[in-house]
């Protein structure tokens, strides 16, 4: 798997779970209907940790153009950058794309278009741009930097009777470390705008709402789209001084 075809597929995984989590909560007679902020949570942070899972050894699993160029920030690396960020978009509109099909009778049954749009991207309760702008970019600061921050433990053990050594670390686990963070984000900071923290996250799956046929919904509330933008580029950008400053 090359890694634009992994990062494509890894947020594809991330859009699918994390806005399936809020279709589960949000559309009228699903099973975990008006199950609440929690479960919202605790789904995208499950998202993250599989994304992650499935794409890391193809491609680092940025899955998030935030991250894709926080890291160059921090490393002077932007050979892939452009390839990243475009084939993320691809695998968000893609992803939300499926979450629509998987959840299309539930769709057809919801009366609420503010819900509905819900599903695919953010908005905030309060409609203040600068106070959201400065919510996401700070959230996404917390995500960003916590990645840069993290090392893996590692160490070398010697295979019996052979000069060959095995070399141990965290694996697969690793990737909880960073739904872990999502998580926390949301409990602590999501309240506010639903926090994006991720360009492709949010605006992949708006253009999907615009394209969609979807019975009864609304506009795509294209006056917000730039702040789940700007705002996570901004924070991740910021992480990336502070972890070249120190």
């Amino acid at each position: 798997m090359t890694p634009y075809f992994a990062e494509f597929v890894g947020t594809a995984i991330l859009v699918l779970l994390g806005d399936g989590v809020v279709a589960n909560v949000l559309l009228t007679k699903t099973k975990g209907h008006d199950s609440g902020w929690l479960v919202i949570c605790a789904g995208w942070g499950f998202a993250v940790f599989t994304a992650v899972l499935c794409v890391e050894q193809y491609s680092g699993a940025h899955i998030n153009p935030a991250v894709t160029i926080g890291l160059a920030c921090a490393n002077g690396d932007w050979q892939h950058v452009p390839g990243y960020i475009m084939a993320q978009m691809a695998g968000a509109i893609f992803g939300a794309v499926i979450v629509y099909v998987f959840h299309k009778p539930y769709y057809d049954a919801t009366q609420d278009a503010n819900a509905k749009l819900a599903t695919f991207c953010t908005s905030p309760n309060i409609r203040s741009l600068p106070n959201n702008f400065f919510c996401e970019a700070v959230a996404t600061f917390v995500l960003v930097y916590a990645v840069l921050l993290m090392a893996d433990p590692m160490f070398t053990l010697a295979a019996d009777n052979a000069e060959s050594e095995v070399t141990v670390g965290l694996g697969s686990i690793g990737a909880v470390r960073v739904g872990l963070i999502v998580f926390a984000i949301g409990l602590s900071l999501g309240g506010t705008t639903g926090y994006a923290i991720n360009p492709a996250r949010d605006l992949g799956p708006r253009i999907a709402h615009a394209l969609l046929p979807i019975r009864g919904k609304r506009d795509s509330d294209w006056s917000y789209a730039a702040i789940p933008v700007l705002g996570p580029i901004a924070g991740g950008v910021l992480a990336a001084l502070l972890f070249s400053w120190h």
